[in-house]
């Protein structure tokens, strides 16, 4: 499909926002602090939405639609089972300590409360998942404008991470923060016209259910057989891989997302961040996964008008394109530009996103302790800026890597189940059990990370797994990923635990505001309820419950 004038107005009128906004912030950014961490100036309408969109990427909205299409209306667990829970506590319990130690990074906290190496190995880690989830966003833009604007996939690579390492590399992190909002507002406007339409042309949700396999329209009727539900998994290892493990090791430990409310102006700020975020999150099923089901709908013979999900060169339904390609069949000119724009502006988000994380933890955590310490202010921005053109170059490379998965959201998952997985077991265990030590915590990441490879390597899934032995078979992708995340965090917690008891624990003196047990208790009181973090956190909770029961 050929774009019109008005469809290439609205993408340069977006191009030409961004680096505007990386100008206009390059003036203001004057130490490594402004370019790596920002200031604890920025307001919590903002810090919010850049929370939200720090994880709506170009993985998040095309690798959700992708799996809608695949696995139907289980993906919702994603936000119902897999965020919403785990955002509220990382705002009413774990922000306190994230933001009182007044650590730079999450790494850092790890220094704190337990050793250098644990950093060492936190930060190490971290970079590589980084750099490969920003790879998987440059992946993600690159092949939707070969499909639908039938664009060179390498030139457009390099010309699209030309275009975020210019304004990351002006404006560093504020740079992202304020772009991650505009992003936030075009993917709803960009794609609700979608959503809309394609449900309509689909017949109404009553259709669809009519025309699809039950198990593609329950979120929990079928878990309890994992061979009757599209993921290939019992509920228990749903809620356990998944609820538990993937969940909170990602939004309770994931620097990218916690950078966004550390940020904030203040401690009730940071709290309440991640919770007022979870409202927006636990509506975006409407926007990146209902597309998808209404798109395997319109394949089935009652629906047919003419839209199919693109294939492969195996000849399978790919499903990455599933969203790219909708736009491309219901949007006219002017308003297909809206949804290119849409989308490459979630691309855009996510890997500047990825890439201010990275050189963070690079800059901070790797380079400053272990390689020049005790240099000027000054060298720390240069290296930091250094860092962020090195970070878009390795996301090249890890774009390529991402070519070799039907689902970018499956490939996502496993990686966040290499490194999020154990690393949930190693804070927990933390923060809350002031016994362990830092030779427990090291040990337990390893011991954890090397679980997950063992799994991987003695489980097959769809073709992938099984270099060491295919031992065991999964039905999906994703169900792999839920079980490796779960095995990695079982290994970490008991070998964390075992080392700790046999290895000396630093002195409370040190603990204090790192641990739960030795931390100043955060009084939520004064004000009106809409502006405390408990009954807001309360709230929310009840309604994620009522629409887990709504579409059992």
């Amino acid at each position: 499909m050929d774009l019109k004038t008005a469809d290439y107005l609205v993408i340069i009128l977006y191009f030409l926002f961004v680096l505007g906004v990386g100008f206009i912030i390059k003036r203001k950014i004057k130490s490594s602090s402004d370019f790596l961490a920002s200031t604890r100036t920025i307001p919590l309408w903002i810090t919010s939405l850049a929370f939200i969109s720090a994880n709506l990427g170009a993985q998040e909205v095309i690798g959700m639609v992708a799996s809608g299409a695949k696995y139907g209306i289980v993906t919702v667990h994603f936000y119902w089972v897999g965020a919403i829970f785990a955002m509220i506590f990382l705002g009413v319990f774990m922000m306190p300590f994230y933001y009182g130690s007044r650590a730079r990074s999450v790494p850092e906290y790890l220094k704190l409360r337990f050793d250098e190496k644990t950093r060492g190995l936190n930060a190490i880690t971290f970079a590589v998942m980084t750099v490969f989830s920003s790879g998987i966003s440059l992946y993600a833009l690159a092949k939707m404008l070969e499909i639908i604007l039938k664009w060179d996939f390498d030139i457009s690579i390099w010309i699209a991470a030309g275009i975020v390492m210019i304004y990351t590399f002006m404006g560093g992190l504020k740079s992202a923060v304020y772009n991650e909002v505009l992003q936030f507002f075009l993917i709803v406007l960009g794609f609700s016209p979608l959503v809309i339409v394609a449900l309509q042309d689909a017949g109404g949700w009553a259709s669809i259910k009519a025309n699809l396999q039950p198990n593609m329209t329950h979120a929990w009727q079928y878990m309890g057989d994992k061979d009757a539900n599209p993921l290939g998994l019992h509920f228990m290892s749903l809620i356990f891989g998944l609820g538990f493990v993937m969940s909170f090791g990602y939004w309770c430990t994931d620097f990218l997302v916690i950078q966004r409310a550390m940020i904030a102006k203040n401690m009730r700020e940071a709290q309440l961040t991640p919770i007022i975020a979870a409202i927006p999150k636990m509506l975006m099923p409407l926007i990146v996964v209902l597309p998808g089901i209404i798109a395997i709908a319109l394949m089935q013979p009652a629906l047919a008008n003419g839209y199919k999900i693109p294939v492969d060169e195996t000849g399978q339904l790919n499903y990455t394109m599933t969203l790219p390609s909708m736009i491309a069949h219901y949007y006219p000119s002017g308003l297909l530009g809206v949804g290119i724009t849409a989308l490459m502006a979630s691309f855009m988000s996510g890997m500047a996103g990825n890439v201010t994380a990275f050189n963070a933890v690079f800059t901070f955590d790797i380079y400053q302790p272990y390689f020049v310490k005790n240099k000027s202010d000054k060298h720390y921005l240069v290296v930091g800026k250094i860092v962020t053109v090195a970070g878009i170059l390795i996301s090249i490379i890890t774009a390529y890597i991402a070519k070799g998965f039907n689902n970018i959201n499956d490939f996502l998952q496993l990686v966040f189940g290499f490194v999020n997985g154990p690393l949930f077991a190693t804070f927990l265990l933390g923060m809350f059990w002031k016994r362990t030590t830092g030779h427990g915590a090291f040990w337990g990441l390893v011991a954890g990370t090397v679980g997950a490879a063992l799994t991987h390597g003695l489980t097959i899934a769809e073709g992938k797994g099984g270099w060491i032995a295919p031992l065991y078979e999964i039905k999906s992708g994703m169900g792999q990923a839920f079980i490796v995340a779960g095995v990695s965090w079982v290994v970490n917690f008991f070998t964390t635990i075992i080392v700790s008891l046999f290895t000396k624990p630093k002195p409370d003196e040190e603990l204090k505001g790192l641990v739960y047990s030795l931390t100043p208790k955060q009084v939520d009181a004064g004000g009106p309820w809409y502006k405390r973090v408990g009954p807001i956190a309360l709230i929310l909770l009840l309604v994620t419950l009522i629409l887990n029961i709504i579409f059992f």
